[in-house]
């Protein structure tokens, strides 16, 4: 059976390496932990039905994490809460603004001590679960891994973020 060289699949020589093609505009989501890149397309609105052209690579090999995730979207800059909401299911991202393919601004995300109406509290019985007219309110607890604490019921978010994102 004959390899496909255009796959990167098995050779007769061996493994070729995966390539992602670079962007000449966009955004570069990095070092997002593994497995969390869907969640990170979810939290930027992007589905299948999107005309912007995305590049998602996971679960590779990372020193920093051990597993990571990438994530790429051509001609987009990231707005300040969709940064914000990453931060809360990569802790250790970093976000690359790429102009004319070059790194124009390379930061990592980081959480404030505060997060209000971007992620409800897990507790069902919490007073901001209800009618009332007020939103939800988070303190950070610990940022890597992230430890949330509804400042209202104190209850504890930790795992599954991304289902409490509003």
């Amino acid at each position: 059976m004959m390899a496909d060289r255009r796959a990167g699949v098995e050779q007769k020589d061996g493994p070729r390496e995966l390539r992602v093609k670079p962007i000449k505009n966009g955004t570069v989501i990095d070092h997002i932990a593994g497995g969390q890149a869907l969640n990170v397309l979810k939290i930027l609105g992007i589905s299948g039905t999107t005309d912007a052209t995305v590049s998602v690579v996971m679960n590779v090999e990372s020193g920093k994490l051990g597993k990571k995730d990438i994530v790429k979207v051509e001609d987009r800059e990231l707005l300040e809460d969709e940064v914000n909401k990453i931060a809360l299911i990569a802790p250790a991202a970093s976000i690359n603004i790429i102009r004319d393919y070059k790194v124009v601004e390379k930061h990592t995300v980081d959480l404030p001590d505060e997060i209000v109406g971007v992620v409800r509290c897990q507790n069902p019985n919490c007073i901001s679960n209800t009618s009332e007219p007020i939103k939800s309110r988070m303190l950070v607890k610990a940022k890597n891994p992230v430890l949330l604490r509804c400042i209202f019921c104190e209850q504890p978010l930790t795992d599954r973020i991304a289902e409490y994102l509003i």
